[in-house]
């Protein structure tokens, strides 16, 4: 392993994070410095691309923005759907030019977003469409998180993935409660008739972290893939089962993250302040338990640990089915908050899954006699390029969160009811695919070989 500088950056070569004797000697310090890294620089990017979840509860008559609840819920799902859209090239562009070297200008080019933001909040009568193009910049802070996830699945070894995949996203997670606090922070000490001062605030953030990556992190050559391995990760059915699957998860995540405000208001009248001051909590916490649920599928398999998971999302979505017919604002709070940690939960099994299935695909090729190098490199080959294909697909999945909602609270309802069971009937559809697909017994002829074959089918 040499640390090679060339006009293109700093380059680690020869990295192989399953070499236990270089694990042991050092490997895992560069690793931990790396993922360090890529947590802020992920944190602030996700900041970013959630800021319009806050800025739109600022937005009303009174500063010169007032839109109707249809158009704010637009408003926020516009950065939603840029950013799954450019998870695919962002997790390509960093096997092109490395990990630190993407990570810079992914960074910086946070700025611009926040720039536009902070300039047109201030402006009176801005119409949608300004607002809806300056949403669409913002997404790319949602690229940031498929280029930093495929850049740790080369730091660290298989057995170690679920945990630093898990921490790598949590760290990044944060940032959706993050962007809240700051906004109740400002609403508490300025009132709600400021949202640059909320804009303001990540300028000098993505300066800072932009410096710190070009100075601490690496390169490494081992991220680098073949052409065509997300055309070639597309064929494989496990890639779109997985990816529906993260629907659920992230989708649900990030999707309840950016609507929880203005759902809210909607549903309860709740001022600004008040919507802001339990927004953070429900992300917060599922930031928190997604390195949690890697670490459980670690141990206990993603594949069972989603299963019980989503068993619990649907039970969560019942209780807010309830809360709203009922009214009950605290029973409301309580259901969302499950679901944000049950989300969080099912992020980093889902995730875990993904080198789990291909580490499995990749025994069975050695022992029908293919060349076992071979083998688990295409493995992991496949496995970066399937996290970048899910966490597309998922990002997509918030996005149609916020248009339910839209369409639930602008169709002559004041409820999010209508919403709420189209949820329920996706986490059961998610259910039957991991007992189906990934939990499905296989038979054989004899009762020990029956147990045996049952176990390897789990994930």
């Amino acid at each position: 392993m040499a640390d090679t500088t060339t006009g293109r950056g700093r380059w680690l070569s020869g990295w192989d994070p399953e070499d236990e004797d270089a694990w042991d000697r050092g490997g895992h310090r560069i690793a931990r410095r790396n993922l360090i890294l890529s947590v802020l620089a992920e944190h602030i990017g996700f900041s970013v691309w959630t800021l319009w979840s806050v800025l739109v509860l600022f937005m009303s008559p009174a500063i010169g923005l007032g839109f109707n609840p249809g158009e704010k819920f637009l408003l926020v799902a516009t950065p939603t759907v840029v950013g799954a859209l450019l998870r695919l090239p962002y997790s390509y562009a960093v096997t092109r030019f490395g990990g630190r070297n993407w990570t810079i200008f992914a960074t910086s080019i946070l700025l611009v977003p926040a720039l536009l933001a902070l300039y047109f909040v201030q402006r009176p009568g801005t119409p949608l469409w300004v607002f809806l193009v300056i949403g669409a910049t913002a997404g790319v802070g949602g690229g940031n998180f498929a280029s930093s996830m495929t850049n740790i699945t080369a730091f660290y070894p298989q057995r170690h993935q679920g945990w630093a995949l898990g921490l790598n996203a949590g760290g990044g997670n944060l940032g959706v409660a993050a962007v809240q606090l700051v906004g109740l922070a400002v609403i508490s000490l300025a009132g709600n008739t400021h949202p640059s001062y909320v804009a303001a605030v990540y300028l000098p953030l993505v300066v800072a972290v932009a410096l710190l990556a070009a100075w601490k992190m690496d390169n490494v050559d081992a991220v680098r893939t073949e052409p065509g391995a997300q055309r070639e990760a597309a064929r494989h059915r496990d890639t779109w089962w997985i990816s529906l699957l993260y629907i659920g998860t992230f989708g649900s995540f990030i999707g309840y993250g950016f609507a929880f405000g203005l759902v809210l208001q909607n549903e309860f009248g709740s001022t600004p302040l008040e919507a802001v001051g339990y927004t953070f909590l429900g992300p917060l916490l599922g930031s928190f338990s997604r390195p949690l649920g890697g670490r459980l599928a670690d141990r206990k398999g993603g594949a069972r640990v989603t299963l019980w998971n989503f068993l619990g999302m649907a039970a969560g979505t019942v209780v807010l089915i309830v809360a709203a017919s009922m009214h009950s604002f605290a029973l409301f709070i309580g259901g969302f908050t499950a679901l944000f940690v049950l989300s969080g939960i099912g992020n980093g099994s889902t995730y875990k899954m993904i080198p789990a299935v291909f580490a499995k695909k990749a025994e069975d090729e050695v022992t029908s006699g293919h060349d076992a190098s071979g083998a688990f490199a295409r493995a992991r080959r496949l496995s970066g390029a399937v996290i970048a294909i899910a966490g597309a697909v998922g990002a997509l999945g918030g996005a149609a969160i916020n248009f339910a909602f839209k369409l639930s609270y602008t169709n002559g309802s004041s409820s999010g009811i209508p919403a709420f069971v189209v949820f329920l009937g996706y986490y059961a559809l998610c259910v039957a695919v991991i007992r189906f697909v990934y939990l499905r017994p296989v038979s054989t002829g004899g009762g020990h070989a029956a147990k045996s074959a049952k176990k390897a089918s789990r994930v």
